[in-house]
């Protein structure tokens, strides 16, 4: 069984200070009905009879996408347009 609080300006007051928001009058006022709303949203949910459903995680069976790795040779050099290299590396300045 869910219990739930009502919502009115005190608690959003609250809500709002340990959250660290800085919200003005007009926005209290609107947050409040809007969180009222939602919270009989969830009270409707909460009626609903599940006995006897599996819970659900997730909406579609979970699959290993992963794609075996094939070996490629690379077409190109990547160093080709580099400056400054020394065998298969970059070279670049010596930090003194």
């Amino acid at each position: 069984m869910t219990i739930y609080r009502e919502i009115d300006r005190k608690l959003l007051e609250h809500l709002t200070k340990v959250s660290r928001l800085d919200l003005t009058e007009e926005e209290l006022g609107r947050f409040t009905g809007q969180l009222k709303v939602i919270l009989e949203a969830f009270k409707r949910i909460d009626e609903v009879d599940t006995d006897g459903v599996k819970p659900s995680f997730h909406p579609s069976e979970l699959k290993n996408v992963w794609r075996d790795d094939v070996v490629k040779p690379w077409d190109w050099d990547p160093l080709e347009n580099a400056g400054h290299t020394e065998e298969k590396h970059f070279k670049g300045p010596k930090i003194t």
